[in-house]
């Protein structure tokens, strides 16, 4: 079975759709979502509704990320936190205007069976952010830690690569599994514009929410596939600030 990882969609629709589509897996093909569906781009709610009905006929696992959760936030409870908001939930909100209250709920129910944390039959490990836990994300005080993390990244990229796994200095998290999957912090920040990795962690969040494309990698082959930018898709807006 072929096994895919999706990068941050931030409310880019129509990249999601051109991926998908331009891409035509197999049937069998496992699809693995780091989250952040949500914020950014105005079609947050097109997202969700595609996504919930391309998983009734494929194999996917939906991870949560920090703003799947702030949006969860603010449909089930009413909290418009200030700080979303100035970073793509403005956008969330115009988007969901347009939905009624059953497909509301229908979208409710979809991020409350979000998964935070995935571990495959190979012992690879699959999380929006990050993880702090010497004894992994399973063991973290604060469950929402797996989502808001920015230190395994960090750390990953300024991990002396001639260090060997077997010296006492190599970071414990990193022994844990034999390879990690993130999005949450763009890697064309760190100065790529296709998933990247380093030591055994790859980030597939390539910047969609901001100028960069929306990104899919063969967790097996590395093959990546890859939508047009954003800010192409959607010329006449901003995505997050």
């Amino acid at each position: 079975m072929k096994t895919v990882v999706i990068g941050d969609i931030h409310g880019g629709f129509r990249a999601l759709k051109q991926l998908l589509e331009s891409a035509d897996l197999p049937k069998k093909t496992k699809y693995i979502f780091v989250g952040d569906y949500v914020d950014g781009w105005s079609e947050s709610a097109e997202v969700i509704s595609y996504l919930i009905a391309f998983s009734k006929n494929n194999n996917c696992i939906f991870l949560r990320g920090n703003h799947d959760e702030l949006l969860y936030n603010f449909l089930k409870f009413g909290d418009k936190n200030p700080v979303w908001l100035e970073h793509g939930g403005e956008t969330s909100l115009k988007s969901y205007e347009k939905l009624s209250e059953e497909e509301k709920a229908k979208h409710l129910h979809f991020f409350e069976n979000l998964q935070n944390y995935y571990i495959d039959s190979k012992n690879r490990l699959y999380l929006h952010a990050g993880f702090t836990n010497q004894h992994g994300p399973q063991n973290e005080f604060y469950a929402n830690m797996v989502y808001w993390d920015r230190t395994l990244w960090e750390m990953a990229c300024a991990l002396d690569p001639t260090i060997s796994k077997e010296d006492d200095t190599y970071p414990k998290r990193l022994k844990l599994f034999k390879e990690i999957f993130i999005g949450h912090t763009p890697v064309t920040r760190v100065g790529f514009d296709k998933p990247a990795n380093f030591a055994n962690v790859w980030n597939v969040d390539t910047g969609a929410a901001f100028k960069g494309k929306l990104s899919m990698l063969d967790v097996d082959t590395k093959e990546i596939w890859q939508s047009e930018p954003l800010f192409k898709l959607y010329s006449n807006e901003k995505g997050r600030n």
